[in-house]
């Protein structure tokens, strides 16, 4: 079911730009709990999930405008815009990724009955193929550990690149296609510890990235392919909670340099999708401060 705002907490999205820190907030919502920001092509409006549906947001003012995408199961907050940019793909409540036009009309289904509840993160630069964290169920309904899974963007079973004990999530393509960075538990020093991964676009040559105690989720790579936006929790957190004090750091692609950007309530929703502007300069991020 879509997360509502809880009673006195609002709803923030903001910009934020990376090198002069000058930051605005560009809508505030005590009704409607708005998450996981895109930027379309152009750089004029972002994309958000809330309410079990997608809304757009001018940069440049005004209020959250719902899409159109027709007879849809409630979304979650997990979509990317394909690389041309006239679609997005979404991942919904019934386990699988759709694609509809951004301009708006009906969704139609990608993924198949492959075992899988498929979260979408990301879209090969080519367009060809989607990055989803996979997750398959014991027969009591519980879940197994998460992999990284590929599905082709036209249709078709999930191709699993991991497939072990160790919870792995958030692909995203570097902006060549040649790495899919992404956070695991593997490099943990406890359960629940994620740090930042990239492996090669087949699931070859795997690195970590990030070292530190902290729990490190949703590597997002500038246009640019020189930086990574993370998210991450205080040590001990697990999973990706929401209404938790949380860091949004930067780090090179490599995972050198890292410094924070800005440190807010929030987690779930604030950043789980690719949020960087086109400019490589601009990072869009929503938090729920709350006066209870």
């Amino acid at each position: 079911m879509p997360r509502p705002l809880a009673p006195g907490q609002r709803c923030r999205i903001h910009v934020l730009d990376v090198d002069t820190g000058e930051e605005r907030i560009l809508h505030e919502s005590s009704t409607v709990l708005y998450e996981a920001p895109n930027w379309t092509l152009d750089g004029r409006k972002l994309i958000l999930s809330g309410d079990g549906h997608l809304f757009e947001l001018a940069v440049d003012g005004g209020r959250p405008q719902r899409l159109d995408l027709g007879a849809m199961v409630p979304l979650n907050n997990d979509h990317v815009l394909d690389p041309g940019g006239e679609h997005v793909y979404v991942s919904a409540d019934d386990g699988q990724v759709h694609r509809a036009p951004l301009s708006g009309g009906a969704a139609t289904r990608v993924t198949e009955d492959d075992g899988y509840l498929h979260f979408l993160h990301g879209v090969s630069p080519d367009g060809t193929t989607l990055a989803c964290t996979g997750v398959r169920r014991r027969p009591d309904g519980s879940w197994l550990a998460p992999d990284i899974v590929t599905v082709p963007a036209t249709g078709g079973e999930a191709t699993a690149l991991t497939d072990d004990e160790f919870p792995d999530d958030g692909p995203e393509y570097s902006p060549d296609g040649s790495w899919l960075y992404m956070n695991s538990e593997r490099g943990g020093t406890a359960a629940g510890h994620a740090r930042l991964f990239r492996m090669r676009s087949d699931g070859t040559g795997r690195e970590q990235l990030t070292h530190d105690e902290r729990v490190n989720w949703f590597p997002h790579p500038s246009p640019d392919g020189g930086r990574l936006a993370y998210v991450s929790f205080p040590p001990g957190t697990r999973g990706h909670p929401a209404d938790r004090e949380v860091l949004l750091r930067l780090c090179a692609a490599d995972g050198s340099e890292g410094r924070d950007l800005v440190q807010l309530r929030g987690g779930q929703g604030t950043m789980n999708v690719n949020s960087w502007a086109p400019d490589s300069r601009r990072l869009a991020y929503v938090d729920y401060p709350s006066t209870g």
